[in-house]
């Protein structure tokens, strides 16, 4: 069996391109260009929490990195540099290679630099904490959003939740829905492109980890307003797959795991956002106004402009 050190050498110390010092000293050496701020986040991913223990090691590589990178998205920052921190119940080679070149797959489609962190034996988790710049003020915050804003979300959300309900047998999807939904689970795509073009043009923003009306409303608290959301302009693509329309709907609304990023920008930047989808090219869909009312209150509408009940916002942890 590899020390701790081999395994590290051998899987996880790859060229850097951003960086003074990277892995094998007590700490990494980066350097930030002037004028720029650095964006830092971290989330752990555990067994049996965040994702299923069978998973194919080479998507869960991707898929860790992935939705730290989505964080960056969100603020709008350039992603440079990230630590990885594992726990590994045991060393089993040809998973940890495959994991690795997961990881290092993502990194590479989003230039970054993986310059150190830490292994242990323990219940299978996976730690990232990564890094980015952004000019100095032009982060796009939470706390942004004002009256009169539209709300725009990103991609297909509701997909990622009804792969994991036909993976949970809770559900039964048919080939193409089967192909669609469980690629957006394991192989979430970060929108970087997009947060880096809606600087200076949106006024908040976030990515979608635990649903879209809880991040919504995560948002909402922030900035002290209040929400329309009409249940017929969301995207679609989750209630057109065959399945139980209350499960459906529930994925598209709560189902989280999309890490599509939902924003909002005054009614008057509309043609620029279309105009901006089309160029990414990347699907953006209005889907309600900023009100000043309560903060975080959130009212859902048909297309006749009916309240639409709702119990459950999205995932949380501790309910």
């Amino acid at each position: 069996m590899p020390s701790e050190f081999a395994l590290i050498n051998r899987y996880f110390k790859r060229s850097l391109t951003h960086t003074v010092l990277g892995a094998g000293d007590d700490g990494a050496i980066v350097k930030a260009a002037p004028g720029r701020e650095l964006v830092v986040s971290t989330d752990m991913l555990i067994a049996g929490t965040h994702f299923l223990p069978n998973s194919a090691p080479e998507s869960l590589g991707w898929k860790t990195l992935a939705v730290n990178v989505s964080d960056m998205a969100a603020m709008a920052a350039e992603p440079r540099w990230a630590l990885l921190a594992v726990a590994l119940p045991e060393v089993d080679e040809p998973w940890v290679a495959a994991f690795a070149n997961g990881f290092f797959a993502c990194a590479k489609a989003f230039g970054i630099d993986v310059i150190g962190g830490d292994t242990t034996r323990g219940p299978m988790a996976f730690c990232v904490t990564i890094f980015g710049e952004v000019p100095d003020g032009q982060a796009l915050l939470r706390s942004g959003a004002q009256p009169g804003d539209e709300i725009w979300i990103s991609g297909t959300p509701g997909l990622a939740a009804l792969g994991l309900a036909h993976l949970q047998q809770r559900c039964v999807l048919n080939p193409t829905a089967q192909i669609a939904c469980l690629a957006a689970l394991h192989r979430p795509q970060p929108r970087v492109a997009l947060g880096l073009a809606l600087r200076g043009m949106a006024h908040a923003a976030i990515d979608v980890s635990d649903g879209v009306l809880a991040d919504l409303g995560h948002i909402l608290e922030t900035s002290k307003v209040a929400a329309t959301v009409y249940l017929e302009q969301l995207p679609q693509a989750a209630c057109n797959t065959g399945i139980e329309h209350i499960l459906a709907t529930d994925c598209l609304l709560s189902g989280g795991d999309d890490y599509e990023l939902l924003f909002t920008a005054s009614a008057t930047r509309h043609a620029e956002i279309i105009a901006l989808s089309e160029s990414l090219p990347l699907t953006l869909t209005c889907i309600g106004t900023i009100d000043s009312g309560t903060a975080g209150e959130v009212s859902l509408m048909d297309s006749a402009g009916k309240p639409v009940p709702f119990d459950k916002r999205g995932y949380d942890h501790f309910k």
